[in-house]
C-alpha cells in the first residue's frame, strides 16, 4: 500500500502561535532569523511577515542594526507576495542574522501582551478591505514600511511604529479584518511625523 502524504506544515494562523514557535527557542543561545521563519513553514508568506513585524516592535529593536534587519526582512517578503511567488527566500545575510536566545526571551513578555490583545481584537469586519485588488495595496504599503526602516535607524520609535503598523496590516490579511487594515494605514501615516518632531524639538 502506497504512503499517505503527509500535509505541509499550514503555519500558524494567530499570533499567539507565533510567540509560542519564538518560545520554543528562546531557550537556545543563538538563533537566526532564517531559522525562526522556516519553522513557519516555506509558503506561510503572512505568518513569515508577522515575524520581523512583531521583532521590531519589541525591545529588540534597540539592539544596533536589527531594524534594518528586519525592515529588509519585511520588505523582501511583502515583494514575493506581490509576484506571488509560492516559497518565501530570503538571501543568506538577512537569513544569517540573528538575536540571542535570553535577549529573545527577555522580549517575549512583551510579545505576548500584544498578540493577546490582537487576537483578542480581531474578527472578520470590512472584508473587502483584505481582499484583491486592496489586499496588494496593503502588502504594497508593507514594502515602503520596511525599506523606509533602515533610513530610520537612529530616529527613536520609528521603526517600532512601522513595525506595529505592518504588524497590523499582516494579522488583517491573515484574519480577514479590513478594521485592522485601516489601523494600520493610519499608524503608518503617523511614523513620518516622529522625525520631524525630534527635529522641532532639537532646534
Amino acid at each position: 500500500m502506497a504512503e499517505q502524504e503527509t500535509a505541509p506544515d499550514p503555519g500558524p494562523v494567530t499570533i499567539g502561535e507565533i510567540i509560542a514557535r519564538l518560545e520554543a527557542f528562546s531557550d537556545r543561545e543563538h538563533v537566526t532569523l532564517g531559522e525562526l521563519l522556516a519553522s513557519f513553514g516555506q509558503a506561510s508568506f503572512v505568518p513569515a511577515l508577522m515575524l520581523p513585524a512583531l521583532l521590531v516592535f519589541s525591545p529588540l529593536s534597540g539592539i544596533p542594526l536589527f531594524s534594518s534587519v528586519c525592515g529588509l526582512t519585511i520588505a523582501a517578503i511583502s515583494a514575493q507576495m506581490l509576484m506571488r511567488r509560492r516559497h518565501v527566500w530570503l538571501p543568506r545575510m538577512l537569513r544569517d542574522r540573528g538575536v540571542s536566545g535570553p535577549r529573545l526571551r527577555a522580549a517575549l513578555s512583551r510579545m505576548v501582551r500584544t498578540g493577546r490583545w490582537i487576537d483578542r481584537n480581531t474578527g472578520h469586519r470590512l472584508r473587502l478591505l483584505t481582499a484583491q485588488p486592496m489586499a496588494s495595496l496593503f502588502t504594497l504599503l508593507c514594502l515602503c514600511a520596511g525599506l523606509a526602516m533602515p533610513f530610520l535607524e537612529l530616529v527613536p520609535f520609528s521603526s517600532s511604529i512601522l513595525g506595529l503598523s505592518v504588524l497590523l496590516i499582516s494579522a488583517a490579511l491573515l484574519t480577514r479584518d479590513g478594521l485592522f487594515a485601516l489601523a494600520g494605514l493610519g499608524v503608518f501615516a503617523i511614523a513620518p511625523a516622529i522625525p520631524l518632531v525630534i527635529w522641532m524639538g532639537l532646534v
